[in-house]
């Protein structure tokens, strides 16, 4: 089996459970907080088109496939106020702008959650982790990935957030602030712990994530 039909193999498990929940207790939406796996799954009707029995169900969990920012901002913050005054940098995963069109989203919640946002240079260019290309492809990875961290650490934030898995390992410790998902600030202003990274004062902190 090849990779193609690797993938076309775990998005058709997916779309087959996912349904199963859709015709037994319902779903309202399919939600993702890592921008890599939302952008697969959200062409997942895209990928089964050609395949009769997959073509519907498959554009079913697309269309109702919300990133967890989307999310959200669909639900509104309830009484959300920082336990501090941070200044985050906030760093887009090209999974997420490039692949899901989610530019602005992710800042105007942090913003709306009280946070202090603000975006580096070349915003629009890739950390180097791109899933497995920072494995494969370790020397042009570490050169994006240094390139990254120069702009990210000019802003001179507290804390770096992110939307996606591979992007936050990719730059943790490679940042001088702490890196975190964008939830974890968010979930700490709306009465959440604080985020281990935080609490631990560390830009490695989370060693688990790597």
């Amino acid at each position: 089996m090849g990779r193609a039909e690797e993938g076309h193999a775990a998005a058709r498990a997916n779309v087959a459970a996912w349904t199963a929940e859709i015709e037994g207790e319902g779903l309202d939406a399919v939600v993702i907080n890592a921008s890599g796996c939302g952008t697969s799954v959200k062409d997942y009707g895209f990928m089964l088109r050609n395949e009769p029995e997959w073509a519907e169900p498959a554009a079913r969990i697309s269309a109702m496939t919300r990133d967890v920012v989307e999310f959200m901002l669909e639900l509104g913050l309830a009484d959300a106020k920082p336990p501090e005054p941070l200044r985050v940098a906030y760093h887009s995963a090209c999974s997420m702008q490039h692949g899901q069109g989610l530019k602005d989203e992710p800042k105007a919640l942090l913003e709306d959650a009280g946070f202090r946002v603000t975006t580096p240079a070349e915003a629009h260019l890739c950390c180097g982790s791109a899933g497995v290309y920072n494995i494969m492809q370790p020397a042009i990875a570490s050169r994006l990935k240094a390139r990254k961290a120069g702009n990210l650490d000019k802003l001179g934030a507290d804390v770096v957030a992110a939307g996606n898995i591979g992007c936050i390992a990719q730059l943790r410790g490679a940042v001088a602030a702490p890196v975190v998902h964008t939830v974890e600030l968010l979930d700490w202003a709306t009465g959440g712990p604080q985020p281990p990274a935080l609490a631990r004062g560390s830009a490695a902190a989370v060693p688990e994530l790597r």
